[in-house]
């Protein structure tokens, strides 16, 4: 597949052209010379309110970045993830993660197949199996309820319900106390089984291929943890899997019944509406799990329907190329202002820069631009006490995206959190000047407490955090990193150096077993290795 490189088009010479010359009027400026720029750059969909005012835009500006949307056809590019086509290039796939949450009775086509019918069954299964746990209809080996759900997986098979259970924890009809296990130090699992009894306990193995290798020794450790406390009989019992290879499951001991389907046109990372969102219908009911599904379609609607120059994903992900590529930055904070979406930042953190942290366009020419952000970011209150000091005055700019739920608990604690949120985004627009500082400060104090300002921001408000609005949240952010991908001619559906890692890994592991480094590794890796293994003999020892 060819594609253009975006920087040799007309539209990019264009926007350059447009940086040089708005830089000289700051935002603050551009909010006292025009009070209706709020109502004129902020936008309504799904239960989510964008406000992109405080991003450095100009009546020509989203003229000229819709301009280079049209040169790397987003359009046409946009139609094709819908219908299915292989989006995914270089893995020869689609990437259909929509058709996961659509309830209708629209087709979706994959390799001349649709579908949307094996879709809706997988769905009703998940449905029924978590509604049986929760009613008791479905218990353990000794026929006890279940009372703890030990979710196992990694990177998408993780984040997203890890962090839609945080979320939605409000709305949770369930008593099933869900935990998560992701990383292979047994310290995690032993965490999560500590004082929880092996009849009550139900474990959900997340991995498409059932050989993810962090995963699948967390599965044996639970599964010999389970055989010593009820026998190998329990295991059928007790264990449930999603996964793209049940022939693997079954050979693992569990039953068709307890065997989720993924599919290979789903990534990881886009996963949440399928199976892998199980421990969050778990957690918090199916109800709740299909009004995600509800919220993440509107979003989908939107994204495949409005007017580019209306539409969030694609003026979102415009942004990100007009601050990363024309403004010079390299970073992104996201700072949701919520304690219920504190995990928000992980799981868009993986979302984005695994999918466009990429040095090669789709056609295999090296990029010459800025990809995707480093992508950090954590509970808004707590990050003033922290990063934030760097984002308000080092001179590397950050642009930082707000999230704010505008319901939550304790009315006098929510008015202190909102203002925090509001305040910080004012504050990196209007700065601070020499001269707005009080002389009573003293002068050696004045240029400490200066902040440049002219620094862009977006503010995003959830009317509500209800499913439906986390459900558009995600969609929202899925697609902008689409769009992005598009924009740079990247394929943000493949993550080639993460499976270059887990390769070194899997010698490394070969070395370790063979009890010495073997040849062809850097003094470096190989020393290390040695000091390891040396360690791991004397305390064997």
């Amino acid at each position: 597949m060819t594609v253009p490189d975006p920087t040799l088009t007309d539209a990019w010479a264009a926007l350059a052209r447009h940086r040089n010359a708005m830089a000289s009027v700051s935002l603050r400026t551009r909010f006292e010379q025009d009070a209706t720029r709020f109502d004129r750059l902020s936008w309504s969909v799904a239960g989510l309110t964008v406000d992109l005012s405080k991003q450095h835009l100009d009546d020509d500006t989203l003229p000229l970045l819709l301009d280079l949307a049209t040169a790397m056809d987003v359009e046409g590019r946009r139609a094709g993830l819908f219908a299915g086509d292989r989006v995914n290039v270089t893995e020869d796939r689609a990437a259909l993660h929509v058709a996961l949450r659509d309830s209708t009775d629209r087709s979706y086509v994959v390799e001349g197949e649709d579908v949307s019918v094996q879709l809706k069954y997988a769905r009703g299964r998940m449905l029924a199996f978590a509604g049986h746990v929760i009613d008791g209809q479905r218990t353990g080996h000794t026929g006890q309820r279940f009372d703890r759900v030990v979710n196992i997986g990694i990177g998408g098979s993780d984040l997203g319900p890890r962090c839609a259970v945080a979320a939605l924890t409000d709305h949770a009809v369930s008593e099933l106390d869900v935990a998560f296990v992701a990383t292979v130090d047994g310290i995690a699992l032993q965490d999560a089984l500590a004082d929880v009894e092996p009849e009550k306990t139900l474990f959900i193995i997340c991995s498409k291929s059932f050989s993810t290798r962090e995963t699948m020794t967390n599965a044996n450790e639970a599964r010999c943890w389970l055989i010593d406390a009820l026998g190998e009989a329990a295991v059928a019992d007790h264990f449930v899997a999603v996964t793209a290879e049940p022939s693997k499951a079954v050979d693992y001991g569990l039953t068709d019944d307890a065997i989720f389907p993924m599919w290979d046109w789903v990534g990881g990372r886009y996963s949440l509406c399928s199976a892998i969102g199980l421990s969050l219908a778990l957690a918090c009911g199916p109800l709740v799990f299909q009004r995600v599904l509800a919220g993440a379609n509107a979003m989908d609607r939107h994204f495949e329907t409005a007017p580019l120059a209306e539409n969030l994903p694609v003026m979102m992900a415009l942004l990100s190329i007009w601050n990363q590529d024309f403004w010079n930055t390299t970073a992104l904070a996201v700072l949701p202002y919520d304690h219920r979406l504190r995990l928000l930042p992980a799981h868009f953190q993986q979302l984005m820069m695994e999918s466009n942290g990429k040095g090669v366009r789709i056609d295999g020419g090296d990029v010459s631009f800025r990809t995707a952000p480093i992508v950090f970011g954590g509970s808004g209150a707590e990050s003033q006490h922290s990063f934030m000091q760097q984002i308000h005055q080092s001179p590397k700019v950050v642009p930082v995206e707000f999230i704010v739920a505008l319901d939550g608990q304790g009315e006098e604690d929510r008015d202190i959190l909102v203002a925090n949120a509001f305040a910080q985004s004012e504050a990196l627009m209007r700065g601070l000047a020499a001269d707005e500082i009080s002389q009573d400060s003293g002068k050696n104090l004045i240029p400490h407490k200066a902040c440049p300002g002219n620094r862009q921001s977006t503010t995003i408000l959830l009317e509500s955090l209800t499913p439906e609005t986390f459900g558009a949240l995600i969609a929202l952010y899925e697609h902008r990193t689409f769009v992005e991908g598009t924009l740079w001619g990247l394929n943000s559906f493949d993550q080639w150096g993460v499976e270059f890692g887990k390769a070194l890994a899997s010698r490394l592991l070969e070395d370790v077993a063979k009890g010495r480094a073997g040849d062809g590794h850097d003094s470096s890796t190989a020393g290390l290795l040695n000091a390891y293994l040396a360690h791991r003999s004397t305390i064997q020892s």
